[in-house]
């Protein structure tokens, strides 16, 4: 599940100034030795014969791990990572309706390839607030509207 941060903007000179906005709370960073041994438990072969497949499976684990709110880098390659263009919403009690009014799409921030698009990450992340986010909004919930 991909995580979520609340924050207001603070940014007096933008249009969304007092707005607020998600942000991908991120988990873990995963180099090539960390994805690796993650392949590993998904019983990869790692021979000689199987490079293909380890390759094919290792795009199928980046895709998972940014799912999952994770960043997983490829040495002189690429960060590969999840974020989320936000729509603004103008308090925190607004923000409870649900998560997916907060959230205009998915991206993958990277040269992006094939069938990992917007299009598909929209269509396949599984969206949740953060703890403190949820805390946050739960608190504007108790608070009279202005």
């Amino acid at each position: 599940m991909v995580e979520l941060n609340i924050y207001k903007n603070q940014n007096t000179e933008s249009k969304g100034y007092g707005m607020y906005y998600p942000r991908v709370d991120y988990k873990e960073q995963y180099d090539v030795a960390k994805l690796a041994k993650h392949m590993a438990e998904h019983n990869t072969p790692f021979s000689k014969g199987t490079i293909q497949g380890i390759l094919t499976d290792m795009v199928s684990c980046i895709r998972e791990l940014t799912l999952d709110g994770n960043t997983v880098k490829i040495e002189n390659l690429a960060i590969f990572k999840a974020t989320v263009q936000g729509n603004g919403v103008p308090s925190l009690d607004k923000a409870r309706a649900a998560i997916g009014g907060s959230v205009k799409s998915m991206r993958l921030c990277a040269q992006a390839t094939g069938a990992y698009t917007k299009a598909e990450l929209n269509k396949d992340a599984t969206l949740g607030w953060t703890k403190a986010a949820q805390d946050q909004i739960d608190a504007a919930k108790e608070e009279p509207e202005p």
